[in-house]
């Protein structure tokens, strides 16, 4: 009977390889992968109030307004701080910004102000997939380099397949266009055209398509798919038509940021449509969200839109507007659809809960939970006691920024008014009372925090915490 059966099935596999389509023997490899395909799409400055699933009324966000409803919406989602480098580092990394070697976009060294990179020490989550088994690529905005240095540069850090601008000097001095996409560390480089595409992110989209057509079969994916919407840089903004009736009711910069966030849109549901061509979309655990709140730089105002969905401050501020960021998860048929939750988790939660994914161990240095159990509708054992950021932006001690959320109680710390403030979340979503004086005990908890939690780093000369004058 066993040798009937085995011939039964040897005959149904020999008849769907030689009589089905291409297509049909794709979707079965797919499926016979023991681990999921992993993609983080990220957006850059794209603001807690700036996606219609999360409150806005103006711009147009149809698709992913649409994978909400069929997966996982977080509302207490929060970057790694609220500026790109930093937080960035803090989701490859899963160690809060009190922990890493980065904690603005720019730090001390070699007597100047400059970028400071990701210390070989400090694994990605591209390393710790690879070693997992995973092939894995990342494409658009790296952030954690150094141009004269391609080491460190993503292809160096975890990546088999890179596609990243870079911007500032060369090793020889030679000022980079970051208009141009190096491929794989130099390789090969690509210019943007802006005139060639209705936006960046069409361009670099184009990539990862191109990336799902050529990869293995064989070996699960990890896709990072860094995108540059909505940043306000100039030759990034859209000049296309959409929004064309609001022109003498908006201010053109506004126009062309509604247009971006819409073309971001169309973009991501192009690589949604292609998984599904190929099969592979349900075997695909999906995160969305975005770097730090919404940008006010390029005289954009981020009020305009209600970019930050009426939390207090933007991208820079510790306050919620600054750090607290939209969160999309989608694994079909295993993440809940229509489902909102209120669990706290932040960036340094996602290299745990993936190497979970990946059945592999996070490294040991990491701050972060596995929230993997709660997507998956199962008990959620650990939480959080706090959330921490640390932000250092310029060297003055004004750019010094700290906050923690204690369940529902916020601390902030600004560095030049050497004084803790504290909001009650639950009330005061807002924070727009600071009611330290009422409640001296929580402060002296908060303030042990983060003295506690800010490790002294030699780029960062207020690292440690600022608490006298």
């Amino acid at each position: 009977m066993k040798s009937i059966k085995s011939a039964i099935a040897l005959g149904f596999l020999i008849g769907l390889f030689s009589c089905g389509t291409q297509q049909d023997k794709k979707k079965f490899v797919k499926k016979q992968l023991d681990k999921p395909n992993i993609i983080i799409l990220l957006a850059d400055d794209l603001g807690y109030g700036e996606l219609g699933s999360y409150g806005q009324k103006v711009i147009k966000t149809p698709f992913l307004d649409g994978i909400a409803k069929k997966g996982m919406r977080f509302t207490d989602f929060y970057a790694g701080t609220s500026v790109c480098s930093p937080s960035r580092a803090v989701l490859m990394t899963g160690k809060h910004t009190g922990h890493l070697s980065i904690r603005g976009n720019k730090g001390a060294i070699n007597g100047t102000w400059d970028r400071v990179p990701l210390q070989k020490e400090e694994l990605t989550i591209g390393e710790v997939l690879q070693d997992a088994g995973y092939q894995t690529a990342m494409i658009g905005k790296w952030h954690l380099g150094v141009p004269e240095d391609t080491s460190t540069w993503a292809k160096g850090r975890g990546f088999d397949y890179a596609v990243q601008e870079q911007w500032g000097e060369d090793k020889n001095g030679k000022e980079i266009d970051e208009r141009v996409h190096w491929v794989n560390n130099n390789q090969d480089s690509i210019f943007y055209n802006y005139n060639n595409y209705k936006c960046l992110d069409e361009f670099r989209t184009n990539f990862a398509l191109d990336y799902l057509e050529k990869k293995s079969e064989k070996k699960p994916f990890f896709l990072y798919m860094s995108y540059r919407t909505p940043h306000a840089h100039e030759f990034f903004l859209s000049k296309n038509n959409l929004y064309a009736d609001k022109t003498e009711e908006w201010p053109e910069i506004e126009r062309r940021h509604a247009a971006r966030i819409t073309m971001l849109d169309e973009q991501i549901k192009r690589l949604f449509d292609k998984l599904e061509e190929r099969g592979e979309l349900e075997n695909t655990l999906i995160l969305i969200s975005s770097d730090n709140g919404p940008t006010a730089e390029n005289h954009h105002d981020y009020k305009f839109f209600n970019s930050s969905g009426d939390l207090r401050g933007y991208k820079r501020d510790v306050y919620e507007g600054g750090v607290r960021v939209p969160l999309i998860a989608y694994w079909k048929n295993k993440i809940k659809e229509g489902s909102t939750t209120d669990f706290q988790a932040a960036f340094y939660d996602i290299m745990p809960t993936l190497a979970d994914v990946a059945k592999t161990k996070a490294p040991d240095h990491v701050d972060g939970i596995s929230f993997l159990p709660h997507l998956l509708g199962k008990e959620q054992k650990q939480k959080h006691e706090f959330l921490y950021w640390e932000i250092q932006e310029g060297p003055s001690v004004k750019g010094f920024r700290q906050a923690i959320r204690m369940g529902n109680w916020k601390a902030v710390r600004y560095g030049d008014n050497y004084h803790t403030e504290l909001y009650n979340l639950s009330k005061d979503l807002y924070e727009t009372t600071d009611v330290s004086k009422e409640n001296p005990e929580l402060v002296a908890k908060a303030n042990a925090i983060l003295k506690r939690e800010s490790n002294v780093n030699p780029h960062f000369p207020f690292s440690g915490g600022v608490f006298k004058k």
